[in-house]
């Protein structure tokens, strides 16, 4: 399937699938690696990486590119609040896969990380999409604990 997300999303998608940059103690770039080993940390580490210039690093839909979308991004750290209180990890899933046709993908401006994670630059196949999203999805999983009243 492909989308048109316009020439803002799809510059964030670009530049995420390459990896995000920071600056070094000493103002120097210095690539920020992914971690190993860590479902959990792994999740937090593509967050940051893919969704939080829209979502925002706190997941609460108040990114740097929030107001520049179409549509404003969910507050995902009210996931399990808007479903009653329980987390619903299957859906969180199709959701941020994109691939199969859900009215709740998030609108035109949400890439299809399935697909966006299809074609990185390592040449990713099935199973490394599926750890992404799983990742993903675990780590706003932990972020719902932020927002329990």
């Amino acid at each position: 399937m492909t989308r048109c997300y316009g020439f803002l999303a799809a510059s964030l998608v670009t530049v995420g699938l390459f990896g995000a940059t920071a600056l070094a103690g000493d103002g120097r770039a210095a690539q920020d690696k992914p971690p190993t080993n860590n479902n959990a940390a792994m999740g937090s580490y593509l967050f940051r990486t893919y969704c939080a210039s829209c979502h925002g690093t706190s997941a609460q839909g108040d990114g740097p590119m929030a107001n520049s979308l179409r549509r404003r991004p969910s507050n995902l750290t009210e996931i399990a609040k808007r479903n009653k209180g329980s987390y619903p990890t299957d859906l969180v899933y199709r959701i941020i896969d994109g691939r199969q046709n859900l009215g709740s993908h998030g609108g035109p401006d949400m890439p299809v990380w399935g697909d966006a994670f299809m074609r990185t630059s390592e040449g990713a196949d099935e199973a490394s999409v599926r750890y992404r999203i799983e990742a993903l999805v675990a780590y706003l999983a932990t972020v719902q604990a932020l927002n329990a009243q």
